[in-house]
């Protein structure tokens, strides 16, 4: 007789966390850390900064119609891509020397999704109640209230989420313009869509997949599994402290028991759904509030703090041992620690002389090559070349441009008489120059010849050049 068996699932159902609501040192530092870092996102847009006329006065911008970053007083500029490049490289160097000295804590406490997974978290309290009210709603039959609740929720989840997209497009145009623009639905389609798309994703990702997202979608849980040693401090039970844990204080035996009373106040508070109890987990974002929870319980029973705390490896074999623990600093600063915050500070020192060392010129020089010579009706031979000229300056600039003395070439500029051009304030100009040689002149036959073209700025005489080639005859 056969029978039907239900196949085995290969992946085992979500279970909803619902993290209750503690207080405590760590508690408050993600409350401040939450605060100044959603401030800085929403605000960072609408600061001003005066530029001089013809430049965007906002403080933070990212100019994709001009290839440009602003940053206060800062300006990046296409050719100077270098200094992203350094910031990317001194982030990545920040996060391996944090995460070698203190675990996850970028994760734990200044993620995007960790603080806007907080931020959704606590709205949802706000409406439904702590922990416990939210289980009970979560389990009830749907009914006018249950939709209602929800509802309240979700939109409230969606205007925060609206606000999460429409300030980050705020950053790549002038801010007040395009939320005039976006009232009036005149903005440009890529606004909206941008917008869109934003709002969505921190929707979901905040409201529906939290843990999931750091669980299952973000690769940096494995990544760091790499950049943690004996010394890294991160989250820990002290089970040899704690075990065997039991509940009933005064019943026989109860003096055999450790210091957990096993009240799942530590699980009931994560917003991973773990329980750190079991040792170190991915899911573990050491965030803190389960020792928050812990210390709350330990005052209340008599015992001392610190059963579920920060610390390292090394730390649990000196305490197992009855030894005093090793110092905090001991565990910072150390050659891993050092190595990186060296690096990191050497890319940092690096880009600040790169940007004091700068020019606010700049010329480049690149031969027409089709065709690479001109033969003239005297013999005379003409190259034609595309001088950029950039000036970064806040006002307009006159540039004359000029050839090395010793070179026996006649420049002309195409358009123009004489040798100078006026460069708009914060502009790149694109000028056609022709440089002749005459028919006696060896550069006239040579295959080619060297080119310098040197270009001095009209008011505080600073100079540049650009190296080339001269193509003759070749006879």
């Amino acid at each position: 007789m056969s029978t039907s068996e239900e196949p085995p699932r290969l992946y085992e159902a979500r279970e909803p966390v619902f993290p209750r609501k503690v207080k405590g040192s760590f508690r408050t530092l993600k409350w401040w850390l939450m605060g100044v870092l959603l401030g800085i996102y929403y605000i960072t847009p609408w600061i001003r900064w005066d530029r001089g006329p013809n430049m965007p006065d906002q403080a933070v911008l990212v100019d994709l119609a001009n290839r440009r970053f602003f940053f206060f007083v800062v300006e990046i500029w296409p050719h100077e891509f270098y200094f992203v490049a350094g910031l990317l490289i001194m982030a990545g160097l920040g996060l391996f020397l944090f995460t070698s000295a203190l675990g996850r804590v970028w994760c734990g406490y200044a993620c995007p999704q960790t603080v806007w997974t907080d931020l959704f978290i606590t709205v949802e309290r706000w409406i439904e109640g702590d922990r416990n009210a939210r289980v009970r709603l979560w389990k009830a039959p749907w009914s006018v209230r249950k939709a209602r609740i929800y509802l309240s929720k979700w939109a409230a989840w969606l205007l925060i989420a609206l606000a999460t997209g429409g300030a980050w497009v705020f950053y790549f145009t002038d801010a007040p313009t395009l939320a005039r623009d976006l009232l009036a639905f005149q903005a440009h389609p890529v606004a909206y869509i941008t917008i869109g798309i934003l709002t969505a994703t921190t929707f979901f990702f905040g409201g529906f997949f939290r843990e999931q997202i750091c669980i299952y979608a973000c690769p940096w849980p494995r990544i760091q599994a790499a950049m943690m040693d004996e010394d890294t401090i991160t989250i820990g039970y002290r089970d040899w402290r704690g075990e065997p844990r039991g509940k009933h204080r005064k019943a026989e035996g109860a003096e055999a028991l450790g210091d957990c009373i096993d009240c799942n106040a530590c699980v009931n508070v994560c917003p991973m759904g773990i329980d750190i109890r079991d040792g170190q987990q991915l899911a573990c974002i050491t965030c803190g509030l389960c020792i928050d929870a812990c210390d709350e319980v330990m005052d209340k029973v008599g015992k001392p703090r610190g059963l579920i705390g920060y610390l390292a490896l090394s730390d649990e074999i000196s305490e197992r041992a009855g030894k005093p623990p090793i110092s905090v600093w001991k565990h910072i600063f150390r050659p891993r620690t050092m190595l990186y915050t060296v690096l990191w500070a050497g890319v940092g020192v690096g880009l600040v002389v790169l940007l004091f060392l700068r020019s606010d010129l700049d010329m480049s020089v690149s031969p027409i090559r089709n065709p690479t010579h001109v033969v003239l009706s005297d013999g005379s031979v003409r190259n034609a070349y595309e001088v950029r000229l950039r000036n970064m300056h806040g006002e307009p600039r006159p540039f004359t441009l000029s050839l090395s003395a010793d070179q026996p070439f006649e420049l002309t500029l195409e358009g123009i008489d004489g040798a100078t051009v006026v460069v708009a304030a914060d502009e790149l100009l694109n000028q056609r120059v022709y440089v002749t040689a005459p028919a006696s002149s060896p550069a006239a036959t040579a295959a080619s010849t060297p080119l310098r073209i040197w270009a001095e700025e009209g008011l505080l005489g600073e100079r540049v050049y650009s190296d080339t080639v001269f193509n003759g005859r070749g006879n």
